[in-house]
């Protein structure tokens, strides 16, 4: 059974951090993509981060580049995102996902295993 389970997120002044988690487990974690992507209110799902599990090249949105770095750890089959420099418009829930298609990279239709998602809140 394949999952992915989120955690860490929480509520944060800006400018402060967060560091959000996310265990995979029921699929071979070799030679995938995995992505981190978020949803705010009203707006559709966005490519936030992702990462090959193979090699370690990252890919990531123009909007958190320099405040955010995905991370893994290949001996947990965990991934890891670094939020600094958080703004008021990073709020959203987070989702983890993986794909194998490394044509997907930061686009959500091409993950097929998603996370429950972990919410972020920023205040300002």
């Amino acid at each position: 059974q394949v999952q992915l389970v989120e955690s860490g997120g929480g509520s944060v002044q800006a400018g402060g951090s967060l560091r959000l988690s996310c265990a995979a487990s029921g699929f071979t974690y070799s030679r995938r993509f995995m992505g981190w992507f978020r949803q705010a209110p009203g707006k559709e799902r966005e490519g936030v981060a992702s990462i090959f599990t193979v090699g370690g090249s990252t890919y990531y949105a123009d909007s958190v580049k320099g405040r955010f770095t995905i991370s893994q750890d290949n001996a947990k089959n965990t991934v890891y995102l670094q939020m600094n420099t958080l703004k008021p418009e990073d709020t959203a829930m987070y989702y983890c996902a993986a794909t194998a298609y490394s044509a997907s990279k930061l686009s959500p239709s091409g993950y097929g295993y998603w996370g429950q998602g972990t919410q972020v809140t920023v205040s300002s």
